[in-house]
């Protein structure tokens, strides 16, 4: 590391440190403001910063290890997630929007209600506020402390000192500027983050080692080169930790992306995905907003990585089997020059910078919004609310930091909360479709995949994701029965809840007693739009990586494909009647 380096990573943290200051003042009048932005971002921000949220400082060194084990097929792991991600664009979006609520997780007391309702609120906000937020923040330092020793042969208990460190800076700025801070830093390091990866990945094309596209492609098995399994081969690549099957492809396209909560693809959206739908300027804001984070999550970001995940396994064949994601950091230790080395470690701090800030403004939202203020301190003034949760901030900072010192590997991680969530997407859907659904269903569908999970690992063989198949069905069978022996949520709960929303689907019971409220329509159309919108994506992804390696006859077929398409969307979406909604 030069002078110049260390320079231009000075400057990123100026920048970062500048935005939180200039919109401090804005964070300030309220709860709303703190955490919502007052209600008032544009779409491209809003969804850019969902965007900048999902890329954190350990996705591109996991998707390294994705391809360096399984090829590009690897990917499958979270290229699934395509189906409801497009099924929250055109179905779940608005209602977001439209709830007006301030989390997620206030979600409960709106639909549900009784004592179960308060439960499941408080419950939700404490799991997953601290204990998995803490957690998701673990892991996140422990790949950026991964980083900074590979690059720098830091020993790890001094690396922590640096990880710390640029923790208190995230914090600070998070707590001074609330939403609007995180969000528009979010576009900054977003931008910073995917300059790096693709100034990395067009160093590494152009080594003698790698002899551009076409050296790396001679250099490879063809099996790496896939982008889905061989139907008739067991495993893409046997022995991996995450060896592709054709079963576990069925598992992600078939069951994961609709049964299971992970953060960022909760089915229905939720999370910070939720809480940057609603804090859009309206409906159409909202709707655009996530149309726009699922284009880019999965069509911009992913080629840089997995160009530079392939050249790991020329640049690094000696890597072992849990070494190897850290081929990108070698990658970046050893090939770049002067300059480009430190806006490459700057790009890392900002990935690494706009996760944590999303995590502690997300995460803090429920502790002060469903916990604190719901069932601790009602009747104070909205001063004192951004006051605590400033402070609640910093303790969210410190409990992280403490829980990173606990976590000793990120392997399985994925797969873990993947598994110990299946079952409750189809809850989490039907929730807005179903009247009958009650705050039991929510609440059995989150505690049974941790038996069917325990009787997996402990009395089976059976390997994420193939395990889907039993958790999710055990799952679903748990949570219907329980939905059937209890009773109903209150009718003027149900009625409320309906008049606010209108939702479309079985809601019969309901709708007959107050006919002046008109259910949502038109949901063919939005089939064909959520289909569509699901075709665009993967054509684009496909696309780009058929042009990227020299197939420019199969990646036009693919763009013509997506061209369609995107006329579709285009034909539907200038047809909508948007629906005003209160700031």
């Amino acid at each position: 590391m030069s002078l110049l380096d260390w320079l231009i990573i000075l400057f990123y943290f100026i920048i970062s440190a500048a935005v939180g200051v200039y919109y401090s003042k804005r964070a300030s009048g309220s709860m709303k403001d703190f955490f919502l932005s007052g209600r008032n971002l544009p779409w491209w921000l809003a969804g850019t910063s969902m965007v900048a949220t999902t890329f954190a400082a350990d996705t591109p060194l996991a998707v390294t290890e994705l391809v360096a084990k399984n090829g590009i097929a690897g990917n499958w792991l979270w290229w699934n997630f395509v189906f409801g991600g497009m099924l929250t664009v055109f179905f779940f979006a608005r209602l977001w929007r439209r709830a007006g609520i301030m989390t997620d997780v206030e979600f409960a007391e709106l639909r549900y209600s009784g004592k179960p309702a308060a439960f499941l609120r408080g419950f939700r906000s404490l799991y997953l506020g601290l204990f998995i937020n803490s957690v998701i923040i673990g892991w996140v330092n422990l790949a950026m402390a991964s980083i900074l020793e590979g690059m720098f042969d830091i020993p790890h208990n001094q690396v922590m000192i640096y990880i710390a460190l640029a923790m208190l800076l995230t914090a600070g700025y998070s707590a001074m500027s609330g939403l609007w801070g995180v969000a528009v830093t979010d576009a900054f390091q977003f931008a910073i983050a995917m300059a790096g990866c693709i100034v990395l990945a067009v160093v590494v094309l152009a080594l003698p080692e790698i002899g551009g596209m076409s050296g790396l492609i001679e250099k490879l098995p063809a099996w790496t080169l896939r982008f889905t399994p061989h139907i008739g081969d067991s495993a893409v690549n046997i022995g991996g930790a995450l060896a592709l099957s054709v079963s576990s492809f069925l598992a992600f396209i078939g069951v994961q992306w609709w049964a299971c909560w992970y953060p960022g693809a909760e089915p229905g959206g939720g999370g910070y995905v939720a809480q940057r739908m609603m804090s859009a300027k309206d409906e159409k804001h909202s709707l655009f907003a996530t149309l726009w984070f699922t284009i880019a999550h999965y069509c911009i970001r992913p080629w840089p990585w997995i160009i530079v995940g392939l050249a790991s396994l020329v640049l690094y064949p000696e890597l072992g089997s849990e070494e190897k994601r850290l081929g990108y950091v070698y990658a970046m230790r050893d090939h770049l020059p002067i300059g480009l080395k430190g806006l490459l470690v700057a790009s890392f701090f900002a990935a690494y910078m706009s996760t944590i800030a999303t995590q502690l403004n997300w995460g803090t939202s429920y502790i002060m919004n469903d916990f604190y203020r719901r069932f601790m301190a009602k009747e104070k003034d909205e001063k004192h609310y951004v006051k605590i949760s400033r402070l609640s901030t910093v303790l969210m900072m410190i409990l992280s930091l403490g829980m990173t010192l606990i976590i000793t590997t990120i392997s399985g991680a994925w797969s873990f909360i993947i598994e110990a969530g299946a079952g409750l997407g189809l809850v989490l859907i039907l929730r807005w479709f179903w009247w009958r659904i009650n705050a039991w269903s929510e609440i059995s569908a989150m505690i049974a995949p941790f038996f069917a999970y325990g009787y997996v690992k402990f009395f089976t063989d059976i390997q994420f994701p193939d395990s889907l198949f039993i958790i999710v069905g055990f799952t679903t069978v748990i949570w219907l029965v329980v939905t059937f022996l209890t009773k109903p949520t209150d009718v003027e709960t149900l009625k409320s809840f309906f008049a606010r929303i209108h939702p479309g689907g079985w809601w019969k019971p309901v709708a007959n007693q107050i006919p002046e409220v008109k259910q949502d329509t038109g949901y063919g159309k939005l089939i064909i739009d959520w289909l569509a919108g699901v075709v665009l994506v993967y054509n684009v992804l496909f696309g780009l990586g058929k042009l990227l390696l020299g197939d420019v006859t199969t990646a036009l077929m693919f763009f013509l494909i997506a061209v369609v398409a995107a006329s579709i969307l285009y034909t539907h979406l200038s047809k909508i009647g948007w629906e005003k909604v209160a700031k």
